[in-house]
């Protein structure tokens, strides 16, 4: 059974946190092995929290994706909630004032363009500026801590749903991911992580014992961060990618598909570990709101097997060529210009290819040099 970082911290390392004023940067996600909040449980054993922060989504984590948040007041607490996704998403001097200790505690869904990896990086920065320590309360990376895949984001693609030289997918928890940024991108804060006891680099969330808590709307599950990786990628087009349905990330579709085409030829590549079923639905918010909508839904039979990121490259794939009228890549994003595709692929290549009509494996090779180079830096900085 594992023990969170949290639940190290409450148990055997309080002493770091006396006579301390603390911030807290956490979400509905920061619970303990009960489900007790954080908040609560730091409190309850006598930690003098005087400051709260949300990432995006908002320290409630139900604002919709993209969606500004404003600084508010906790009502249960009375404690200053400060939002790091609105006109401010970096900790400013005013904001860490009376914080002498800085905790980050979130449930991370392990691919670079969930912002919660960006939120990482800029609470270092601002921690390293204004001489605060940093301690990052480790939790699972819930899609395992050994598969790394997806293009190296180029420096020109730098964004909020791109923060450093990472792939997709970068097979890290947020406590070796901050070990990374701080040294990689020259940060050099203090910073501590509370390392998890007894979590294997092989293990899916649901092999963790822990409770899966929402992080976000469009994460209802922990199954949704499986093809999250790959599947995300349709954000950056004129397709659904299901949000405003129980299935986001889990189904695709458009008014103007045949579902049953795109099932079965998605279906003849033999794609590893899933299966793609006709689909019809519609959406109650987001793209093609209201309007009925055919597409596919997909159906892992063995995640191990399971490549994100190349079966989100094929389903766009195979969408534009049963619709080559209707299809497009989205030309901005909330994050601006560049398209959003390749803000979330990080290499514009990716879309170039897709359009020059380039197989998803010539796509995909053009990786391997880059990956192998990163993953042998990533292991100076893994703790498990």
């Amino acid at each position: 059974m594992i023990q969170t970082g949290l639940e190290i911290l409450l148990t055997e390392k309080l002493d770091v946190l006396c006579n301390q004023r603390v911030g807290l940067i956490t979400n509905p996600t920061g619970v303990t092995r009960d489900l007790r909040s954080n908040v609560d449980a730091l409190r309850d054993a006598g930690v003098h929290l005087v400051a709260l922060f949300g990432p995006e989504h908002g320290f409630s984590a139900s604002a919709a994706d993209g969606a500004a948040v404003e600084s508010g007041r906790d009502a249960r607490t009375g404690l200053p909630v400060y939002s790091l996704y609105g006109k401010i998403r970096k900790p400013t001097r005013a904001m860490l004032t009376d914080v002498d200790i800085l905790l980050f505690d979130l449930q991370d869904v392990g691919a670079r363009f969930y912002t919660y990896t960006a939120t990482l990086g800029l609470a270092l920065e601002s921690c390293a500026e204004n001489q605060k320590p940093l301690i990052v309360l480790d939790r699972p990376n819930p899609i395992t801590g050994r598969i790394i895949e997806g293009a190296l984001l180029d420096p020109g693609l730098q964004s909020f749903i791109g923060h450093g030289a990472l792939p997709i997918r970068f097979g890290m928890t947020l406590g070796e991911l901050a070990r990374f940024y701080n040294r990689e991108l020259n940060i050099n804060a203090d910073l501590r992580v509370i390392e998890m006891r007894d979590w294997d680099r092989a293990m899916w969330f649901d092999e963790t014992g822990l409770t899966w808590v929402t992080p976000s709307p469009g994460i209802p599950n922990f199954a949704t961060t499986i093809p999250y990786p790959g599947m995300c990628f349709i954000e950056g087009t004129n397709l659904s990618e299901g949000r405003g349905t129980p299935f986001p990330f889990e189904i695709v579709g458009a008014p103007f598909l045949d579902g049953y085409a795109l099932a079965e030829s998605l279906n003849a590549l033999k794609l590893a570990g899933v299966i793609f079923r006709p689909i019809a639905f519609t959406p109650c918010s987001s793209k093609h709101a209201g309007v009925e909508c055919f597409g596919a839904q997909l159906h892992i039979t063995d995640r191990n097997a399971f490549r994100a990121i190349p079966t989100g490259l094929h389903v766009i794939a195979t969408c534009r060529a049963l619709a080559p009228n209707q299809f497009e890549f989205l030309q901005t994003s909330w994050e601006g210009r560049p398209p959003h595709f390749d803000l979330l692929t990080g290499d514009v290549r990716v879309r170039e290819g897709l359009i020059a009509n380039h197989s998803i494996e010539t796509i995909t090779r053009a990786w391997d040099a880059d990956l192998a180079r990163f993953d042998l830096i990533r292991k100076k900085y893994l703790l498990y």
